[in-house]
């Protein structure tokens, strides 16, 4: 019969299923509290680690980026493995984590995206922002699919943060996206770029937008692009003028879009057309995208966009969508598929959305708490959850298995070939090369078979 965890005998072994910042964030809030002895193992299906700040990050928002050096320390101190290249389900199971460790915190984000549920959605040149972001940045999930960019119009649906990413990607020049990290094959095809006008739609009003001041502002000071804003769309009505009192962010957004409205246009070759309170209804065409039919909206007392029967043709041969992400079920592990996230209390994963706490099993981030919030938002979540996993520590199980060779034996048992953290510094310092010799913060590999023999020739 499994006993109690005895910390004089061993470490606390804790998995920790995801190297986002949510997972990297988690292994830190462990090593850093002083309570226990730990030894924390962060996995992830890629050979590299990071998540989104590598791979959802705009490349031209370096500085963004720069919050890898926090992770590049949690991932170097001693207590910490990395496991790269080692897939949930296929390569180690639900019951091999339990079997192997005391604690499993689930980090692994939001994967997949909401669809519009219109006519026409599924035809080529339609897809989502997440589709596209990853393309650009290399994703190795994204990197062999075929992106043409002959469109010269292109819709993004939404106006949240990514939405903004997108269509400033679209709108900037080859030259400047080439001082980036962006993936090589994006550059190609976006320097050939037919794009002249890019339309951004949110369904409501201006106030209630989730792009923030800064990314926003930005739009506005491309050197390839004027920015076009209606100002009847940005009048606003008493229920959005209420809402706007106390909300600084909005306030602030306010005022950038006001000096838009009635910024002069320079004749730029493209144009960014902010559009609110309209919803697409229809994406037309037959081979391909043709055109996206959008009706106006006007906004009720709970400030919900509520059509007016008023119809616009916008002439776009490409839509993306970026109406939000939702959580992926793990095999085997609880999913609230109501709400898209792994069912917990304060990080403790449930049987269901009011079943009983699964004991040794946590959640922390976009699945545990939707897709919400900027990357700082998971370090505060995931104090929470590790927070509530120390509290239970003294009456959780012992791993069968906990030695930690136990993990490495198994993989080779399996052939897996996965990577350890001197394996992605190797590869790392590559891509870094890379990129210094073209003036770029790196040139990365995006093929994971490519990585994984970068990495095999540096060991032999």
């Amino acid at each position: 019969m499994d006993h109690e965890v005895d910390m004089t005998e061993r470490p606390l072994r804790v998995a920790v299923i995801g190297s986002g910042p949510a997972g990297l964030y988690a292994a830190e809030a462990l090593i850093k509290q002083g309570d226990l002895p730990v030894s924390v193992d962060v996995f992830d299906r890629l050979p590299v680690p990071y998540g989104l700040v590598r791979y959802g990050v705009a490349p031209d928002h370096y500085k963004i980026k720069s919050v890898i050096s926090v992770y590049e320390k949690t991932l170097a101190d001693p207590r910490v493995r990395f496991f790269g290249h080692v897939e949930f389900g296929r390569d180690l199971t639900r019951a091999d984590y339990r079997r192997l460790y005391d604690a499993v915190i689930y980090a692994v984000g939001a994967s997949s995206d909401r669809s519009l549920g219109i006519a026409g959605e599924d035809l080529p040149g339609s897809l989502s922002a997440t589709e596209f972001v990853a393309w650009y940045n290399g994703h190795p999930d994204a990197a062999t699919r075929a992106m043409a960019l002959d469109a010269r119009g292109v819709a993004v649906v939404g106006v949240g943060n990514v939405a903004v990413d997108v269509t400033r990607i679209l709108a900037k020049t080859r030259d400047e996206l080439a001082e980036t990290d962006i993936a090589d094959h994006a550059l190609d095809v976006l320097a050939r770029s037919a794009v002249t006008d890019i339309y951004m739609l949110g369904r409501r009003g201006p106030v209630q937008a989730k792009f923030t001041t800064k990314e926003l502002g930005e739009l506005g000071e491309l050197a390839n692009a004027d920015i076009i804003v209606k100002p009847e769309e940005i009048a606003l009505d008493p229920v959005s003028e209420a809402a706007l009192a106390g909300q600084r962010v909005a306030q602030r957004n306010m005022e950038v879009l006001r000096a838009f409205a009635v910024k002069p246009q320079e004749g730029k070759p493209r144009r960014i057309h902010l559009r609110f309170l309209v919803s697409p209804v229809e994406i037309l065409g037959t081979a391909g995208v043709e055109g996206l039919v959008i009706e106006r909206n006007r906004l009720d007392e709970q400030q919900r966009a509520v059509g007016t029967g008023e119809y616009e043709t916008l002439p776009v041969q490409m839509v993306l969508r970026s109406v939000g992400y939702k959580g992926v079920p793990l095999a085997g592990v609880p999913f609230d598929t109501r709400a898209q996230v792994v069912p917990h209390r304060a990080g403790r994963v449930m049987e269901s959305a009011d079943g009983a706490v699964v004991s040794g099993e946590y959640a922390t981030g976009w699945i545990k708490r939707g897709p919400s919030g900027l990357i700082g938002t998971n370090k505060a979540d995931s104090v929470e959850t590790v927070k509530s996993l120390l509290a239970d520590a003294p009456n959780l199980p012992r791993a069968a298995e906990g030695d930690p060779e136990a993990v490495d034996a198994l993989l080779r048992e399996r052939n897996v070939r996965y990577v350890t953290m001197a394996d992605w510094l190797e590869l790392e310092k590559y891509e870094t090369a890379l990129g210094e010799a073209q003036g770029r913060p790196r040139v990365k590999i995006v093929h994971v078979e490519e990585m994984l023999e970068r990495i095999a020739r540096v060991k032999s």
